[in-house]
């Protein structure tokens, strides 16, 4: 009863009429990247060859309106920063797994299997949980220079790994490796668009917000390269799991950590966040395996490298 009325205290603090407004629209932008990571992957896959090429890419309607429909995710993300904390906002991308599922599932005329729905179910739950706990203890903050310095330095790192992830794909290639560096890195854009919204509203917009919207802007690119190498080896739902589950984690793992999102939380919330992470990661897990994620979904399809 006690933990009741100290989280409903929380909830008053950290909700205001406008703090709402960040879910609907963080709702919609999962939509659009749902959408926009089938059309991806269908343009990645279009006259029965995977193709990574940047260059064969945007000669291919399908993958550049796929590409237009994550445009207009990011900007819908954006929207739902502006209003509510990044612990909040960024784990209801996983909506986005359930839309792509059941459209996939509509365009094979077939049902998930169960051990697929199972998957997607655990995923969609641990990510609801960790939104439900968040609700309750999250609080947007002051973002100064010192957590603008820490971000990008462990951006450096992460970009980084990256480009060896998109190296070593060259001669071993991997959808699970390729998506989880690419959701890391997301999660990082995530933030750092957090910490820029942040600073314009603190009319603090100096030199070292402009470096943040410049390594923003690098995250985005060696992501996205990762995300067509992920499509050329797993199906639209790996590279979705992967992305909703890998890009929150990172991007609320550097709101607690760096922001400190949660400082208000009490211990309690720190179990749920614990638990209902471990129960997405598992979920995308049994979801890799239930695909058989590192092999083509095409049979007899070759990938160009590029």
């Amino acid at each position: 009863m006690l933990m009741a009325a100290v989280a409903a205290g929380h909830a008053a603090k950290v909700f205001s009429s406008t703090h709402w407004f960040g879910i609907p629209i963080a709702l919609l932008g999962a939509v659009f990247l749902a959408f926009g990571t089938i059309f991806q992957g269908r343009g990645v896959g279009a006259h029965g060859m995977r193709e990574t090429s940047l260059r064969a890419l945007v000669r291919r309607p399908v993958w550049l309106g796929g590409t237009t429909m994550l445009g207009a995710a990011v900007l819908l993300q954006l929207a739902a920063l502006r209003f509510s904390p990044l612990m909040v906002v960024q784990p209801i991308g996983a909506a986005a797994l359930v839309v792509t599922a059941l459209v996939n599932a509509r365009a094979a005329n077939r049902p998930p299997g169960r051990r697929q729905a199972a998957a997607i179910l655990l995923s969609v739950a641990g990510i609801a949980t960790f939104v439900a706990v968040a609700s309750t203890s999250a609080q947007d903050v002051e973002i100064s220079d010192q957590h603008l310095r820490t971000i990008l330095i462990l951006l450096a790192v992460a970009v980084a790994a990256g480009l060896l992830v998109g190296a070593r794909n060259r001669q071993h290639p991997s959808a699970t490796l390729s998506t989880g560096a690419a959701g890391v890195l997301y999660g990082f854009v995530a933030t750092l668009v957090k910490a820029v919204i942040g600073r314009l509203e603190q009319g603090d917009f100096a030199w070292l917000s402009l470096v943040g919207v410049a390594g923003l802007g690098v995250a985005v690119v060696v992501g996205a390269r990762l995300v067509q190498k992920a499509h050329a080896g797993g199906s639209d739902e790996l590279v979705v799991a992967g992305l909703t589950v890998v890009d929150p984690m990172t991007a609320v793992g550097l709101g607690i950590a760096v922001l400190g999102e949660a400082d208000a939380a009490p211990p309690a919330a720190f179990a749920g966040f614990l638990a209902a992470g471990a129960a997405a990661v598992v979920g995308v897990w049994l979801l890799a395996r239930a695909h058989g994620q590192d092999q083509p979904t095409v049979p007899g399809s070759r990938t160009r490298k590029g």
